[in-house]
């Protein structure tokens, strides 16, 4: 019995503190400002994000160019394969089913050196905005009187008066200029 009115007095706190945080949550909500923003769009659309996706897609490029050649001479020994190996003798079929390893061992190796050079292209021209567009938030949040500002992609519901997605790409637009 004893135990019971306990557990009912250890449960009566709990509902009375769950309740108490609750209404406490709503007054402190009620005074909050909250901004989103849609990061994409920002560095899509800023000056500096443009420049950055240019260099970007340059290099891209001229990483596809340079394993076109790779890729074809992989496609070129597949298909002789496909098409003569019925006719090649167990020796020779296994050389160039080695061959055919080595060459896409060796396209694999050299997409992720490209991929690693691409990561660290990226960064290195990201990093930067990615800074300012920190500062530039907390500046304009402060101007703006926003209490929180959250990415759009945290954000299941908002009114189109909380995007700051336009603000931003503008201020980070100056401050690159600086």
């Amino acid at each position: 019995m004893k135990r019971l009115l306990s557990c009912t007095g250890v449960l009566m706190v709990v509902v009375f503190l769950a309740v108490s945080m609750s209404t406490a949550g709503t007054v402190l909500a009620a005074d909050a400002k909250i901004g989103v923003i849609n990061m994409k769009k920002v560095l899509a659309n800023s000056t500096a994000g443009k420049n950055a996706q240019k260099v970007l897609e340059k290099k891209m490029n001229e990483l596809r160019a340079k394993f076109k050649k790779d890729e074809d001479a992989l496609l070129a020994l597949q298909k002789e394969i496909e098409k003569k190996s019925s006719a090649w003798s167990d020796q020779v079929k296994q050389q160039k089913a080695i061959e055919f390893q080595k060459k896409r061992r060796d396209l694999g190796a050299k997409q992720e050196d490209a991929n690693l050079e691409l990561k660290q292209l990226r960064e290195k021209h990201l990093t930067p905005i990615l800074k300012k567009l920190e500062k530039v938030v907390k500046a304009e949040a402060k101007k703006g009187g926003y209490t929180i500002v959250l990415p759009n992609t945290a954000v299941l519901y908002r009114d189109k008066s909380a995007d700051m997605t336009a603000v931003i790409t503008n201020a980070l637009n100056k401050a690159m200029k600086k």
